[in-house]
């Protein structure tokens, strides 16, 4: 399926997703007072992106819904993306539609399908998705960037293109390093071994960059892994490692996820979990993000995540395109 070739190809395609433009049917900044992104997997993923980069400058809500219902205000002045990598989702197919008869001004950022239908249908913005990316998780850039832009053009996140910007520029670095023979994400890769992966992340960015780890875990080597955010876990799930040590610390491997926009108490919660987890892990492995703004410091720990999960999926011999289990999911849905 390329997937190779699609994570080399990311910088690039934030870049393309940069320069589609000239949407009709969008709202003006006065008419809205919340926004809604509806989205499942990888394109709920994107919403989740654009929330935590985003979310902290507008002057309104931002709401991620992943479900087949939008949140219950929604209506005339709430400005809805209904983001579906395929177009078919059936859960954001399900809320776009009761969102768009609640009168909300929709955006619909798809390949084509019947939500494409849908927003020719309402009059709507749509957005397309290349055809030439292989999955949902390897488009998250081409649903995340349009979004963003949406955002600026209506005067509700300014400066978003800058900050794209920056993004390209850190993931092009990144890029030619993580492509050499010998590279960190590979060495990580080797370290984590067939061990579990669990990775923590701090504050929204860090959760955000938490939940991709995990989810490309699953899906490129297909393994099982964990994911948590600081500082919740230290009001929970830090308690339960003073049990079973003697067996957490021959499957697990903690990976800390770093990022320069950290609360200062959040700084110091990790410097905690470290003390509190290191007699009870295989390992503890820490991969701190670069780059300049937001944006770019999230996309840069996604990034890493994606080409650590592909060299663990080439170490078992696994091809990361496939993921038959999900297929069947939807298909025994659709029935």
């Amino acid at each position: 399926m390329g997937m190779w070739d699609a994570a080399r190809a990311f910088p690039e395609q934030i870049e393309r997703a940069a320069k589609v433009g000239g949407w009709i049917g969008l709202p003006s900044h006065d008419e809205i007072e919340n926004v809604v992104i509806l989205g499942m997997g990888g394109s709920g993923l994107a919403g989740d992106v654009v929330t935590s980069v985003a979310g902290p400058f507008m002057p309104v809500p931002i709401v991620v819904t992943k479900n087949y219902e939008p949140p219950n205000f929604v209506g005339p002045s709430t400005l809805c993306f209904a983001i579906s990598f395929s177009g078919n989702t059936e859960e954001t197919v399900e809320a776009a539609q009761t969102a768009a008869l609640a009168g909300a001004h929709m955006v619909v950022i798809a390949k084509g399908g019947e939500l494409a239908q849908l927003a020719q249908s309402w009059e709507a913005a749509l957005i397309g998705v290349p055809d030439d990316i292989p999955s949902p998780r390897a488009g998250v850039a081409a649903m995340l960037v349009p979004a963003l832009l949406v955002l600026e053009e209506m005067g509700l996140f300014p400066g978003a293109s800058e900050w794209v910007d920056l993004g390209v520029q850190q993931l092009k670095v990144r890029r030619d390093e993580l492509v050499k023979e010998q590279n960190g994400a590979r060495e990580l890769a080797r370290r984590i071994g067939r061990t579990i992966p669990l990775v923590y992340g701090g504050g929204g960015l860090g959760t955000v960059a938490a939940v991709r780890w995990k989810n490309e875990m699953n899906e490129n080597p297909k393994i099982p892994a964990f994911m948590h955010t600081v500082p919740e876990l230290t009001h929970n799930e830090i308690a339960g490692w003073a049990q079973y040590g003697d067996m957490t610390r021959q499957v697990l491997t903690l990976v800390l996820l770093r990022h320069d926009h950290e609360h200062p108490q959040i700084m110091r919660r990790f410097d905690l979990v470290r003390k509190w987890t290191e007699e009870v892990v295989a390992g503890i492995e820490e991969v701190q993000a670069a780059g300049e703004g937001r944006l770019a410091q999230v996309l840069d720990l996604m990034y890493y995540g994606t080409m650590v999960s592909l060299h663990m999926a080439a170490n078992e011999g696994v091809d990361p395109g496939p993921v038959a289990v999900l297929d069947d999911v939807k298909a025994t849905l659709a029935n």
